[in-house]
């Protein structure tokens, strides 16, 4: 006998949940019934696909392999499906995002309800992380990625570049005195960030030459929190320029040493894994990134 797509969907569900609890809870059924669709699986293809101990589940080698056909054959089922819908201009599915709490929050919270409007049948699940997250793991069809890209295994699409700019709130300056120098900023409370250190390498050059890093007189995990504390007034911060577009228009935030800044600019790109089809779903919304960015909050 030859497995089924449901049989399919629960290994391949498990394995991305790391349970059958939690691979039950996504696909709206019940344990056991999950349990029946993997001993029924294993039984057909005559190999044990799943390690189960009482702590955790561990792929064979067989497993393994067995995996990356099942990634492949329900891709193209979800293909077909999308073609058949695309032909009657109804695009429909879920839809994985996942992109850093500042960059979800400033960027892409605002412009999330033109793109519903537009298409009313995808239904859009919001992930966000202060770290690169392995897209197949968390089952993300495209993430966001800010810098430098590192990981080979995935196929990028350029929306733009950020540049960075060191800002401060009027009351701040008033208390402590504007800088008129890079050295002057030895005299300042300066925000950094406590996890992402090479973030805190700021876009102004030393005496001796070399780029500044700072060592934060307060620091936090989060973009978001770094903005808070700045407009409350507790010190200088250097930051992308689409997270603080809202504090510097009201003039919460103004520039700092604005003649001293080197250009520096964030990469941002839109990412999904290189050996998966690319979905309809996914490809509409990076068509609206590319078109609502540019311009508005990213330079091209």
């Amino acid at each position: 006998m030859k497995s089924t797509l449901e049989e399919q969907q629960a290994f391949v569900t498990v394995v991305d949940s790391g349970s059958i609890t939690g691979a039950a809870e996504r696909l709206g059924i019940t344990v056991s019934g999950v349990s029946r669709a993997l001993n029924r699986l294993e039984q057909k293809l005559g190999a044990t696909l799943l390690r189960r101990t009482t702590r955790r589940l561990e792929l064979t080698e067989e497993g393994e392999t067995f995996l990356n056909h099942c990634r492949r054959i329900l891709a193209a089922v979800d293909e077909a499906e999308e073609a058949m819908l695309d032909r009657h201009n109804q695009p429909q599915g879920r839809l994985r995002v996942n992109a850093a709490p500042s960059f979800m929050q400033f960027v892409i919270v605002p412009i999330i309800g033109e793109f519903r409007a537009r298409y009313p049948g995808i239904t859009l699940e919001l992930d966000t992380h202060d770290r690169f997250v392995d897209l197949l793991e968390q089952r993300v069809d495209l993430a966001i990625r800010i810098g430098k890209l590192e990981d080979s295994s995935l196929h990028a699409r350029l929306l733009g570049y950020s540049p960075l700019r060191l800002l401060a709130s009027p009351a701040y300056l008033e208390r402590h005195c504007t800088p008129q120098s890079v050295h002057d900023l030895q005299k300042h409370s300066l925000l950094g960030f406590s996890q992402l250190d090479h973030l805190n390498q700021w876009p102004l050059t030393c005496t001796d030459g070399k780029r500044l890093h700072i060592t934060p007189a307060l620091a936090a995990s989060s973009g978001s929190t770094l903005i808070e504390l700045a407009i409350a007034g507790q010190g200088i911060v250097c930051l992308a320029d689409f997270m603080t577009i809202l504090p510097r228009q009201k003039g919460a935030l103004v520039d700092v040493l604005p003649d001293h800044i080197e250009l520096q600019t964030q990469a941002v790109n839109a990412v999904y894994y290189r050996q998966t089809t690319l979905s309809q779903r996914t490809r509409l919304f990076m068509d609206f990134l590319a078109e609502q960015l540019p311009g508005r909050y990213l330079q091209g």
